[in-house]
């Protein structure tokens, strides 16, 4: 009750700020630093990231969250003067390695840098949404990795004129993507609809906070640390340039793109093959990226095709054999976590909510069954 009361305090502290900054400067005249921390304060309470018991994401107990918070108004006071005198510096990250499924090396930044990365998504998605394809799918509104096999389904039945003639697939993966981004143009993209130069220089600042292991030359900086939410948009906005390729350069009506993974559907084996080089030549010389050529494939629908975690087929979709045994490996963990007293019921019931809402979106009715006797089993096994 008390923290619930301690949150609502803060919410009508930071409307009641936003609405005198509001009265004193027009929004025509407004720099991007104050339109930043004018919402920096109400996406702090409404990402989960400030531990008043508001619904999140949730990360509000994890502690660099907390010791964020035993100041919260002179932290969000410092970093709004530094975004108003533009002396605003990111700074470093932390990094660590997670293994789901394959082993990713993350990178986080402080919660105050993280707080300003949402403000500054808030701002500039909408003026890059207007330009990216309906088939580019990640990390965007309504659209996700669901949707994008709902479509591929759709389109494998177009190709196929339903299922009368084959239904070719190239499948392609960018080799490590976000490591190999150019920052250079990265910016170069981003600065063509961002005109603004303090904007410019808060945008540059949080891109080259960060250099990968495949920066060579140290004058031509290279990557996007996974982790920044900031990432996630710069990525879509350096791949549109791809997926414009793809539509209007190559015409390929029926191409489906998630971050780096994307496919191309089309009724003839031949043109899958002959298209590769085009996109490897578009990808080397525009973007300095390069295909896995371990991860390219050319497959008929019928035959089975994985993308997005799941493996379509022209009439059924089904999960990965490598997802259900990890689905089944986490969740038998979390039993005996819960069964030896170390975790929360709540927590426990989360995840089998979770689990199982990804197996909802495969046909997998048998695997469901499955997976709820096992739960029964296990948390009344004595």
């Amino acid at each position: 009750m008390f923290l619930g009361c301690l949150g609502h305090r803060y919410t009508v502290f930071f409307d009641s700020f936003e609405n005198l900054i509001l009265n004193l400067l027009a929004d025509e005249r407004m720099s991007f630093g104050h339109r930043c921390f004018i919402h920096a304060p109400r996406l702090y309470l409404r990402t989960g990231l400030v531990n008043f018991g508001v619904p999140g994401i949730g990360k509000k107990d994890r502690l660099d969250t907390i010791e964020f918070e035993r100041n919260l108004e002179d932290n969000l006071w410092e970093l709004n003067q530094e975004l108003v005198d533009k002396t605003y510096k990111h700074s470093g990250y932390s990094s660590f390695f997670v293994q789901d499924p394959k082993l990713r090396h993350i990178h986080k930044a402080l919660v105050r840098d993280r707080v300003l990365h949402h403000a500054i998504v808030k701002h500039i998605n909408p003026i890059f949404e207007k330009t990216f394809i309906n088939d580019s799918y990640s990390c965007r509104k309504d659209k996700g990795t669901h949707r994008g096999v709902e479509q591929l389904i759709r389109y494998g039945r177009i190709v196929s004129k339903n299922n009368t003639r084959p239904c070719w697939i190239l499948k392609c993966d960018i080799r490590k993507f976000f490591a190999s981004v150019d920052q250079k143009i990265l910016m170069d993209m981003v600065f063509e609809r961002i005109r603004g130069i303090h904007t410019r220089r808060l945008l540059k600042e949080v891109i080259s906070s960060f250099s990968s292991d495949r920066t060579v030359d140290p004058g031509e900086p290279k990557g996007l640390p996974i982790g920044n939410l900031t990432s996630q948009l710069f990525a879509n906005v350096y791949l549109n340039e791809l997926d414009q390729f793809m539509k209007h350069g190559l015409h390929e009506k029926h191409y489906i793109r998630y971050a780096d993974d994307f496919v191309i559907l089309h009724p003839q084996r031949e043109h899958c093959f002959e298209i590769q080089d085009l996109i490897k030549d578009f990808l080397k010389d525009r973007l300095k990226l390069e295909l896995h050529p371990n991860k390219i494939t050319v497959r008929k629908l019928s035959q089975g095709v994985d993308f997005l975690g799941y493996i379509c087929f022209p009439h059924f979709i089904l999960p990965r054999i490598k997802t259900e045994k990890r689905i089944f490996a986490k969740i038998y963990s979390k039993i005996k976590s819960y069964n030896q007293g170390s975790l929360s019921y709540e927590s426990l019931d989360h995840t089998i909510h979770s689990y199982m809402g990804i197996l909802s979106h495969s046909n997998s009715f048998i695997l469901q069954q499955d997976l709820e006797n096992q739960i029964f089993f296990r948390l009344n096994k004595q």
